[in-house]
C-alpha cells in the first residue's frame, strides 16, 4: 500500500478482520459481517524510517497498543469493500500527517510597544495601589 513515494506498507503486513456493522439497516446488518478491522504491526515494518514510527506512536499513543499493533476500524459503510478502502485511507491519512517532522519554533522577542505598555500598566496599578496607603 502507497502512502507517499517515501512510505509504503507491503500489503502481506495489513491483516483485515471483519463483523458485523450496528445502526441501522433492517435485516442486512443482522446478516452481514461489513464492518472493517485493520491490524498493522508498527514494528513488524522495515520499509518505514524509524523518525516517522516515533512521530506516529506519540501523535497516535490511543491506537497504538503495547505490543506494536494499530487498530483502525471502519463501519460507515454498508458493504465491506469500502469499509476495507475507508481504514486504508484512514491509515494513509495518519502515516502522511506524521511523515514531515514538525517545524521548530522561533523565539521571538516582545516588541518596544508592548514592553511599554506593559511597564505603564504595572506603574498605574502601583498607583492604584499606593493611593490605598494610608499614612498616618
Amino acid at each position: 500500500m502507497k502512502i507517499t513515494d517515501r512510505l509504503l506498507i507491503p500489503e502481506n503486513e495489513l491483516e483485515f478482520s471483519f463483523a458485523r456493522s450496528g445502526g441501522p439497516g433492517g435485516q442486512n446488518v443482522n446478516k452481514v459481517s461489513s464492518k472493517a478491522i485493520l491490524k498493522w504491526n508498527i514494528d513488524a515494518n522495515t520499509s518505514i524510517p524509524e523518525s516517522v514510527k516515533s512521530r506516529f506512536r506519540s501523535s497516535f499513543a490511543n491506537r497504538v497498543a503495547g505490543d506494536g499493533n494499530v487498530v483502525i476500524a471502519s463501519d460507515e459503510y454498508r458493504d465491506q469493500p469500502r469499509n476495507i478502502e475507508n481504514c486504508r485511507d484512514k491509515l494513509a491519512q495518519m502515516l502522511a500527517s506524521v511523515e514531515k517532522p514538525p517545524k521548530a519554533r522561533r523565539a521571538t522577542k516582545p516588541t518596544r510597544a508592548s514592553k511599554e505598555r506593559r511597564l505603564a500598566g504595572k506603574k498605574r496599578d502601583s498607583e492604584i495601589k499606593a493611593g490605598r496607603r494610608i499614612k498616618y
